[in-house]
């Protein structure tokens, strides 16, 4: 069984000071590797004898014991696994590979996205009375983490349902002063496109944020951020995640005063009502 299995079998069961040593020996084992057990105790603002407790907890003699097998995994990350990565019909080469394809489809994204199409988008999302987004399905995910983000800024934002009723009404209720803004990896929701369509020829605003700038939803659309060529849905959703991510950036920073003590205002909130159910 290896350290990070056996962390993993015994978080449930952590006291705090454990379960936090715990997540940041899983989620940062590299820094880890090279620390003291003082210095992991300083870093974490933990007791170093608590270093040495959890190591025993785990069944080991003590942190170095600990620390060893912590360092044969970093040892194969930099070292092993690269080897292993050289056979093209091995799972490391098919890996390496994709990683490969997605750094390059993210770098060229990042060489040609167009900063002011993103600053126009900004603007058109802060001046609107809500943003009503439509999302074909493999956009979804990258579509709720925009909602999520927006909240925090007490923007009014939500996803429109799929069917075409419904977005007849979306369209029937908007008014110019919406912005409905599609997000769409590769196109395989005609009526977004269409509905883009309708909302423009009724003086509502639109925006896009697609996988290519030559699908549809793009020529209906005031402002388009788009990938640099047209993508599969895998890296396509990887891709559209990304400009979400920089536009939410840019978002946070022109709008600072809307989203200042957000996440802690929810944590708060959060923690009340966790107190409240019990």
């Amino acid at each position: 069984m290896t350290y990070e299995e056996r962390i993993r079998r015994e978080r449930p069961n952590m006291s705090k000071s454990f379960a936090k040593l715990a997540d940041f020996l899983l989620d940062s084992y590299v820094e880890a590797s090279f620390m003291t057990a003082s210095e992991l105790a300083h870093a974490l603002n933990l007791d170093a004898a608590t270093v040495v407790r959890f190591s025993q907890h785990l069944v080991y003699k003590g942190f170095p014991q600990f620390q060893r097998e912590i360092r044969q995994k970093v040892k194969g990350d930099l070292l092993i696994r690269p080897l292993q990565a050289e056979v093209v019909n091995s799972v490391p080469g098919v890996v390496a590979t994709a990683m490969r394809e997605l750094f390059r489809d993210l770098e060229q994204t990042r060489m040609a996205l167009d900063t002011e199409a993103i600053a126009l988008m900004v603007e058109k999302i802060g001046q609107s009375r809500r943003i009503i987004v439509l999302s074909e399905a493999p956009a979804q995910p990258a579509a709720y983490n925009l909602v999520y983000f927006l909240e925090q800024g007490g923007f009014t934002i939500y996803i429109a349902r799929s069917g075409v009723a419904d977005l007849a009404r979306t369209v029937h209720t908007a008014t110019a002063q919406d912005l409905l803004l599609a997000v769409d990896v590769v196109g395989h929701s005609p009526s977004i496109a269409s509905t883009l369509s309708e909302a423009q020829s009724r003086g509502i605003q639109t925006a896009a944020i697609v996988g290519s700038a030559s699908l549809a939803s793009a020529r209906h659309a005031d402002v388009v951020l788009a990938a640099q060529a047209r993508l599969s849905v895998g890296v396509g959703t990887v891709v559209i995640g990304a400009m979400i991510y920089v536009l939410a950036d840019v978002l946070r920073w022109r709008f600072a005063d809307r989203f200042a003590g957000a996440e802690q205002a929810i944590a708060e909130l959060s923690h009340r009502i966790h107190q409240s159910e019990e």
